[in-house]
């Protein structure tokens, strides 16, 4: 059985790509920004290691949710939707 080394190469580099992407996607330190018109300005959530901003967009927007502290411990629920992140001015 002849083997050719180029596609095992393309193999590995492509399975590299998607654990460094998965990886850049969990890490820590990523800020996920969502606003609502019942709040005011926008609520940037630091992000756990294993949080997505569907997971804040899901408690957020989730009526019932109870337990977490995002953007201050609002009790505003419903009506959520992520934004663009801003700068903080000087």
């Amino acid at each position: 059985m002849k083997r050719n080394k180029g596609s095992w190469s393309a193999i590995i580099g492509a399975a590299i790509a998607v654990g460094a992407a998965m990886g850049a996607s969990a890490s820590s330190g990523t800020t996920c920004c969502v606003a609502n018109p019942r709040f005011a300005g926008i609520c940037a959530v630091e992000l756990a290691p294993d949080e997505t901003c569907a997971d804040v967009l899901t408690y957020l927007n989730n009526a019932a949710s109870a337990g977490k502290s995002y953007c201050g411990n609002t009790q505003v629920r419903v009506g959520w939707k992520q934004v663009t992140c801003q700068a903080e001015e000087d």
